[in-house]
């Protein structure tokens, strides 16, 4: 039997994304739906303890604890506090992950390099969790890496609501854009929910981190380009496929990128960029330098995850909440005069 309410604890990632959560989850259910109180501190050796301060047995757990930077602290975290659950008797332990950190390191692209992704899978299974809930994999088979159920949720019905209203009275000079040829479904995807044409730009590099030639596919000419990717790390790639695409006589280029890594020089990169706005979502904590920067914006994961949790709770769909129709419900208060409803 289900207990009265799902059960939220946080690790030290990203509190504000938590509290969020059990916001909306409040608002949804009816009901005060906080954070279960307990601490989750370092010793002076750098050591993680865990004391979770209220009963948890039997009850329906979810920890939110994206493995963002610093990845390693932050997955010991997780793997911590399941074990802390577990042995408090929890009856399910579900990790919403909202970033997956070792993502790309999803295959073996050399000799005698490792398949992180896939270890870290095994130690979150080996580590009592039971389910994993997560957006926007850097690849879709790392939920095959799992020896649980993962739920992969995306951002594209997100941002599709937010363009839709950002440029809802001038889609017809809309033009989608993917920065590789490995993203062009999840480009696709947005541009088949807004109703605008595809291109992508080919790009080569000589090794990781290093771009050395970057193509046009597409005529983008007259065209406000919509950059679409998964990460942003430092920035680099991005604004330069920005320049590139303006040389090929866009008129305007915006990025929507779902997880904002943002490492080393990305915030002073996309601020002296060509970039009109870089939007990003909150399944990693902004920083003050983010946060503070005229051409970024953040759109809140928030309703989409607090939503997802009392589905897998209720036993009930969630790649439901990919629908559009379903979506709008439950983010109409940030877009009270949006224009999907054309």
């Amino acid at each position: 039997m289900a207990a009265l309410d799902p059960k939220l604890i946080s690790g030290n990632a990203n509190k504000n994304l938590s509290e969020a959560i059990a916001r909306r989850m409040s608002m949804h259910r009816g009901l005060q739906i906080g954070l279960v109180d307990a601490r989750v501190e370092r010793f002076n050796d750098g050591e993680i303890f865990v004391e979770v301060y209220e009963n948890v047995r039997g009850e329906d757990m979810f920890i939110i604890q994206p493995t963002s930077k610093p990845a390693n602290d932050n997955l010991m975290e997780l793997l911590v506090m399941a074990d802390a659950l577990r042995r408090s008797s929890a009856a399910r332990i579900t990790a919403v992950i909202p970033y997956f950190g070792y993502a790309r390191q999803d295959r073996r692209t050399k000799a005698r390099t490792p398949i992180t992704a896939k270890l870290v899978a095994n130690m979150i299974a080996s580590g009592g969790i039971e389910r994993v809930l997560t957006m926007d994999l850097h690849a879709a088979q790392i939920q095959g890496f799992f020896d649980v159920p993962v739920d992969n949720l995306y951002a594209s019905p997100i941002f599709a609501l937010d363009i839709l209203h950002q440029f809802g009275g001038d889609m017809e000079d809309v033009m989608v854009v993917s920065p590789d040829v490995g993203g062009v479904a999840r480009a696709r995807e947005l541009a088949t929910r807004i109703g605008a044409p595809l291109s992508i730009v080919d790009k080569r590099r000589e090794k990781a981190g290093e771009v050395s030639g970057m193509t046009v596919i597409g005529d983008v000419t007259g065209k406000k380009c919509i950059i679409v990717d998964d990460i942003c790390d430092t920035a680099g790639t991005l604004c330069k496929a920005a320049e590139v695409l303006m040389e090929a006589g866009a008129v305007e280029v915006h990025s929507y990128i779902t997880h904002g890594v943002m490492s080393g020089p990305a915030v002073e990169r996309v601020t002296n960029s060509v970039m009109k706005s870089l939007v990003i979502t909150d399944t990693i904590e902004a920083t003050e330098a983010v946060q503070k920067c005229p051409n970024i914006r953040v759109v809140p994961t928030a309703p989409m995850f607090a939503q997802s949790i009392l589905n897998v709770w209720h036993g009930t769909s969630v790649s439901s909440l990919f629908d559009t129709a379903s979506l709008v419900p439950i983010y109409e208060s940030l877009y009270p005069n949006g224009m999907w409803g054309r």
